[in-house]
């Protein structure tokens, strides 16, 4: 069963995980260059799962790719030209957030249900909402991107899997245990940036 998912894995497949799993690790170690390897896995990634008729998750690796490229500006310069700190959420990201997750999740599931032949359009929609949040979020360089990112990522591997998109559904089990790690490394980064400035 091993040799038959390897072949029938395609190269596009490999070589957007690799690139997704070096951006993750590089975004959990706070290093902006994560970013450009993101660009590289997400250009890839965008056509493994318009032909697994994904299509949230589509959507979701175009926003990725606007976000890498905010993000990645953003990380280095921010508004005082100079990279931006980590900090938490504020009231407002929380609504901002809120309001993210409602919104996408609703537009992708009416989109799906109506005007696509997707088979998963909850689960399709679920997964994109928080991961679009989460994106967001990490942009903004808040700590609780890594929590919103690890909800969107219980829900895909089951999806990866009904989908037969076994090395997404390992890269996602991946992105998960980086994703905790990332969370305790920020938090620790924070808590220094907090008592250097005591």
């Amino acid at each position: 069963m091993m040799q038959e998912i390897l072949q029938q894995t395609t190269w596009t497949e490999w070589l957007g995980v690799f690139f997704s799993m070096i951006q993750v690790v590089l975004a959990s170690r706070n290093n902006s260059n994560n970013y450009l390897f993101g660009i590289a896995g997400i250009s890839l990634t965008l056509y493994v799962m318009i032909t697994a008729k994904l299509y949230a998750e589509f959507t979701l690796n175009l926003y990725y790719l606007a976000m890498s490229i905010y993000g990645w500006l953003y990380w280095k310069y921010g508004k005082q030209q100079e990279e931006a700190k980590i900090s938490r959420a504020n009231t407002t990201d929380k609504w901002i957030v809120l309001g993210i997750v409602s919104a996408t999740f609703g537009l992708f599931w009416f989109f799906l249900t109506q005007y696509t032949d997707s088979d998963v359009p909850i689960w399709d929609s679920l997964v994109s909402a928080f991961a679009w949040a989460g994106m967001w979020l990490m942009a903004k360089r808040k700590v609780e991107n890594w929590i919103l990112l690890n909800i969107s990522n219980l829900i895909s591997i089951p999806l990866m899997v009904h989908k037969n998109l076994y090395l997404y559904a390992g890269l996602t089990v991946f992105l998960f245990v980086v994703a905790v790690l990332g969370y305790i490394k920020w938090n620790r980064i924070l808590k220094e940036e907090q008592y250097a400035k005591c």
